[in-house]
């Protein structure tokens, strides 16, 4: 396993990270099924758990807590909030009401008396970056939380959150966790930029593409699990879209035969081979899952396997741009644009 610093924090981290977002009963899982999980990602050196409120409405948090019960210390803990926890409207966003509630939520269901990296989930454009910040920094201040970091925020908002920091001397998001992968690379091309300028650490999600980059998903091979279950639009293969993803797909499989590696080296390989990329998360649902991406963790790849990516894959392209969770909102509500 190899390690980074997490931006600026100082804080060693393993490259390849342990995202929860499978346990539960959104991955069937048991706890058992769990903490078998989490015992096999601690032995291989993985340091970082990263889950959720939203996570099978909180069954991820708890399980997670009790998975690393009595060896907290050892770990670095990081969960999120903003996205809906309910139908009550106020239990959703960023404001200090419910971020306050929230991280109390959290820390309960976790079993600890602190998280190592809060994380808001997704934008909220409803709340100012001051009113967002200033109930961080006091959770910050409450040793509730010792770091806090955005997702998937548009590079805009992260350069405007920054400044909002200086402007009115309050913590700053000190992580960014983009969704990038071989099949999305629009973050090359903006987001990353920001986080380098800025010296955030970057936690990578769906590094596999929500399974395309698995290896299970090939020409004539139907895809198979909840999330096609779940999503069966983003595996249909006669959605032009996706027909783009499955040519790469072949095209990507070709190239990871002739370096001797499998798909999965390939995708993890090349998210972790950015400058700008502290650690991948890897979301595994059963022991085997991980196992054949732990087989990753010390995967470099040659400068010839990534030319022959970009080859397929244009730097900063985009082959499901309308699955992306950055859009800005005027870009999706018609009222929002001249109207």
């Amino acid at each position: 396993m190899q390690y980074r610093t997490l931006g600026r924090t100082g804080v060693q981290v393993s490259t390849l990270a342990l995202g929860a977002m499978n346990f539960g009963r959104l991955g069937h899982t048991s706890q058992d099924d769990v903490t078998a999980v989490v015992d096999a990602a601690l032995e291989a050196g993985i340091n970082l758990i990263d889950t959720a409120d939203v996570y099978s409405g909180g069954e991820s948090e708890v399980m997670v807590g009790k998975a690393i019960a009595g060896r907290r210390d050892d770990l670095v803990v990081a969960t999120k909030a903003s996205l809906p926890m309910g139908d009550e409207r106020n239990r959703q966003g960023a404001s200090r009401r419910w971020l306050v509630t929230a991280v109390d939520d959290s820390l309960r269901r976790l079993g600890v008396d602190h998280v190592d990296l809060y994380q808001i989930h997704r934008w909220d454009p409803r709340t100012s970056d001051e009113e967002t910040l200033s109930a961080l920094t006091d959770l910050q201040r409450a040793g509730k939380i010792r770091y806090f970091g955005s997702s998937t925020f548009p590079a805009y908002r992260i350069v405007q959150a920054q400044w909002a920091a200086r402007e009115h001397h309050l913590g700053r998001y000190v992580t960014e966790q983009p969704s990038y992968s071989i099949l999305q690379r629009g973050v090359e091309s903006h987001v990353l930029p920001v986080t380098e300028q800025y010296g955030l650490g970057v936690l990578v999600w769906s590094p596999l593409a929500s399974g395309w980059l698995s290896g299970a998903i090939r020409e004539g091979r139907r895809a198979a699990g909840n999330r096609s279950a779940l999503m069966p639009q983003r595996f249909d293969t006669t959605i032009p879209s996706n027909r783009a993803r499955l040519d790469a797909v072949e095209r990507l499989a070709a190239v990871a035969d002739e370096a001797g590696l499998t798909m999965i080296q390939l995708a993890l390989g090349f998210v972790t081979a950015h400058p700008a990329v502290t650690g991948a998360l890897i979301g595994p649902r059963t022991l085997e899952h991980l196992h054949t991406q732990l087989a990753a963790a010390d995967t470099v790849l040659p400068a010839d396997v990534l030319d022959a990516v970009d080859q397929i894959v244009a730097p900063g392209a985009d082959l499901a741009a309308h699955e992306k969770n950055d859009t800005p909102p005027a870009l999706l509500d018609p009222s929002l644009r001249r109207r």
